[in-house]
């Protein structure tokens, strides 16, 4: 889930990768790595 929105929801290709980039964003400031976060 991201931003209250389930990403199965998401039908539109474009805003599903908009808020995997938002969920990356997210996790990057709360300071995880990279490396880490892509492998989950």
């Amino acid at each position: 889930m991201i931003c209250g929105v389930r990403v199965e929801d998401l039908e539109d290709g474009t805003m599903r990768k908009i808020r995997y980039l938002d969920k990356l964003v997210d996790e990057l400031a709360q300071g995880k790595a990279m490396e880490k976060i892509l492998r989950t």
